[in-house]
């Protein structure tokens, strides 16, 4: 396969997931800040009527700010259409990221009009005593004069709607197959010829093109094929559910281990935004006129009350695990408790990310000699607090997978047996991103901890703390593993610094080559690992790693790249993964902007 095959094109995927997925803590922000401070238990209970009361104006702005986050989770299939076509297109990216909005709009139209052919073919054919109605608010169904159903139209929970269409909801399934197809119809045609008579359609301007006409019959495919994939989503995801704690245990367990890959992005994303993670019935309050927009006037009055009020509540249907959280918190004056089995997917990240890892860490420094003890601490202890306050956690995993895999797997099980934990235990928190102090305060605490059981997470935190300095401990003196501050004699512990490559290459200084003197020595660094720039065919990244794609494997020098300061490095066929933590994006911009340059020729 072109450019390293299975894996250089997963990796792709799951930092194109990455791009839509960062936008999520802003909007969960909005959305939990909004949401939980306007709810009217929330204000009652705390006798907050005349400061956050409806009508004042505090109400007002949480009220805009939980409609903002809103709609980032409600076009979140968008947002992954044009994410993913922007991280697999190989050049002319802007491009590729408006082609995938097009194609977006255009498939989603093609099955509305089938949705609406379907749907009045069925009502010309209707017989004396039949009538067309809704199916639970939601679906359409051709009913008997006795009540019976004759014929089902379109099934309750199928139907979404985007720019005023109403349509199958594919949700971000519907949004991958737009990213993934635009991009490869991108890198296909933006560099397409054309006759002279049309040569202002060359190019670039031809991708939108093709993409609209290739849309139309995929929404056409996706109104016969989607209600099939959905029930199969459904059907496995319910298989999971049906598992109980083991499943739960299982994809904890699986998620931890592909970290290392940099592919567990790809495995967790079905679950927090599909019906792989289970659907979920949540109670909402509709605006008639949106209602009107989306259903058409004929289905408006099962929601209108008697008293004409332009707002009332109904239930609907959200898929995946994350999304139903985010639909109950910004609905949560309707909920005593969060589903915990749509969290499961999530909370219990908080147990080893805000307590494991504090517990490894110290483990590390007193396992480590005395000479290093000073060195190794610093190491640690931002490592352990970049764990705590965010919950980004390579660059402590990092820091004994390569010296110590045997902990890396003990890591694993104890991290799967957490989200299996915090399912038994009813603990709901919240995720925007990933499982740190922030997350735990906005997602935890503030919804309401009776609502998340988030307070039973301080003493099984404190019990996990325990158990990894313990576990930690045990092996690393029982095996003589040499995590921080344990290397052998000559070894220092410490991250590469910029006066180290210096001194290493002699860049930038006396000797050095003059053409590279002002350059970034870290870019130089980087380059020289991967083979020169001619052998760079692709750069990116997600939170914490650099994602490098290379046309050559043979040409990287892996020992160079271990040298650049990396936690960790993982390569597997050209794929090659740098892991820098959360300074990632400012090595990434540094170095695209080398690669440009004429000095690194």
């Amino acid at each position: 396969m072109k450019n390293g095959g299975v894996f250089s094109v997963l990796q792709r995927i799951g930092r194109s997931f990455m791009l839509p997925v960062a936008l999520l803590p802003i909007a969960g922000l909005l959305l939990g800040v909004g949401g939980s401070f306007t709810g009217e238990a929330f204000i009652t209970n705390n006798h907050l009527e005349h400061v956050l009361g409806s009508g004042t104006v505090l109400n007002s702005l949480l009220s805009i700010m939980s409609h903002a986050g809103d709609i980032i989770f409600s076009y979140l299939p968008l947002l992954f259409a044009m994410g993913i076509a922007l991280g697999m297109a190989t050049k002319e990216k802007e491009v590729a990221t408006l082609s995938a909005a097009i194609g977006f709009m255009v498939m989603h139209a093609s099955t509305a009009a089938c949705l609406a052919i379907k749907e009045n073919i069925a009502v010309n054919h209707l017989l004396d005593g039949q009538t067309y109605t809704l199916v639970e608010g939601v679906g359409n169904a051709v009913v008997n004069s006795d009540g019976s159903i004759a014929n089902i139209i379109v099934r309750a929970g199928t139907v979404g709607g985007y720019f005023a269409l109403r349509t199958l909801e594919s949700g971000v399934f519907g949004g991958i197959v737009v990213g993934l197809g635009v991009a490869a119809l991108h890198n296909r045609f933006y560099k397409q010829e054309m006759p002279n008579a049309l040569s202002f359609f060359a190019g670039t301007r031809f991708v939108p093109i093709i993409t609209t006409l290739t849309y139309i019959f995929v929404g056409i495919a996706m109104f016969f094929v989607w209600p099939i994939a959905q029930t199969g989503l459904a059907l496995a995801g319910a298989g999971l559910g049906s598992a109980g704690f083991v499943g739960t245990f299982i994809f904890g367990l699986v998620k931890r281990l592909l970290i290392p890959f940099g592919l567990h992005h790809v495995w967790y994303t079905p679950f927090w935004y599909t019906e792989l993670g289970g659907t979920y019935q949540v109670k909402e309050v509709f605006d008639t006129m949106a209602l009107a927009t989306a259903a058409g006037a004929q289905d408006i009055a099962p929601y209108v009350s008697s008293a004409g009020k332009e707002a009332v509540s109904g239930i609907i249907t959200i898929a995946g695990g994350q999304r139903a959280f985010f639909a109950e918190l910004g609905n949560s004056q309707f909920i005593t408790h969060f589903n915990n089995h749509a969290t499961r997917f999530f909370s219990g990240e908080f147990l080893f990310m805000m307590f494991g890892f504090p517990g490894a860490a110290l483990a590390m420094y007193k396992c480590s000699k005395p000479e290093n003890r000073k060195v190794a601490g610093g190491l640690l202890l931002s490592a352990a607090l970049t764990s705590f306050l965010t919950g980004i956690t390579e660059p402590f995993e990092f820091s004994f997978l390569f010296v110590a895999p045997a902990l890396f797997v003990v890591h694993c099980v104890l991290g799967g047996l957490a989200y299996a934990l915090c399912e038994a235990l009813n603990i709901s928190g919240g995720v925007s991103f990933s499982a740190g102090l922030i997350d735990f305060v906005m997602f935890g605490l503030i919804p309401g901890p009776s609502k998340t059981g988030a307070l039973l997470l301080i003493p099984l935190g404190i019990v996990y703390f325990i158990l990894y300095y313990i576990v930690f401990s045990f092996m690393i003196k029982k095996f003589n593993f040499k995590t921080p501050g344990r290397e052998d004699e000559g070894e220092e512990t410490k991250l590469f610094s910029k006066a180290d490559y210096q001194n290493k290459t002699g860049v930038g200084v006396a000797g050095g080559s003059p053409a590279l003197a002002n350059a970034d020595p870290l870019s130089v660094g980087i380059t020289i690992g991967l083979g020169g720039k001619n052998n760079v065919a692709d750069v990116d990244c997600c939170a914490t790693r650099l994602r490098i794609t290379v046309k050559d494997p043979s040409k990287v020098n892996q020992a160079q790249l271990k040298s650049t300061g990396a936690s960790g490095l993982v390569c597997k066929g050209a794929g090659i993964q740098n892991i820098y933590g959360p300074r990632v994006r400012i090595i990434k911009a540094n170095l695209e902007e080398f690669l440009e340059c004429p000095a690194s020729a």
